[in-house]
């Protein structure tokens, strides 16, 4: 069953004990603080931690800077999708020998020439390309950031903390995010199949 931006935002309602809404365009409060916070909150939750479903790798090409041999003279541009580089390693594989690199705006700086397979994780905006725990997360982060302007009520304040405390724990107990630099998987574009997501 498909889900939606609105279907999440009620569920993060639902944990305040607040009605839904009937779109995030509507002009009630609680839709408007869903709908100003949903963005960035979708895209923090997806930073913080290392999702698997997020994860995807693209094999860049590089440019040599000039600046000499025995610095980070290569760069290579962050793919559009991209929220947060994971540790470079030699071949690109989560295990492999790190290598040295520096990220600067929408650039990395490296030592090695490309191709370069760097593994990020990507800005998936659509609610189907997520993993049920991390929906679970965004879900109370958004009670979390809603719940005193809207409620102005401690307890409710408590509870949807409590409520990201514990999809936070889910998470981490379904091995739904990749524990320190290595994981046994290259990226979620892989496990299912879809190739799209490398780019040359």
């Amino acid at each position: 069953m498909a889900i939606t931006p609105l279907d999440i935002a009620n569920m993060a309602l639902g944990v305040l004990d607040e009605a839904p809404v009937d779109s995030l365009d509507q002009d009630v409060k609680p839709a408007r603080l869903l709908n100003l916070h949903f963005d960035l909150t979708r895209e923090a939750e997806l930073m913080k931690h290392g999702w698997v479903f997020a994860i995807l790798a693209a094999v860049v090409a590089g440019s040599d800077t000039g600046s000499g041999a025995g610095t980070l003279n290569f760069a290579y541009e962050l793919p559009v999708d991209c929220l947060r580089v994971l540790p470079l390693t030699h071949n690109g594989e989560p295990d492999g020998v790190p290598i040295a690199w520096r990220q600067e705006a929408g650039l990395i700086y490296c030592d090695r020439p490309g191709p370069l397979i760097i593994r990020y994780v990507a800005n998936l905006t659509d609610p189907n390309d997520w993993d049920a725990t991390f929906t679970e997360v965004l879900v109370a982060a958004l009670a979390v950031k809603i719940a005193h302007p809207l409620t102005h009520k401690a307890g409710m304040i408590d509870i949807a903390r409590g409520a990201y405390s514990a999809a936070l724990d889910a998470a981490f107990h379904a091995n739904a995010i990749q524990r320190g630099g290595r994981f046994s998987t290259s990226s979620w574009a892989i496990q299912r199949g879809d190739t799209r997501y490398w780019r040359a």
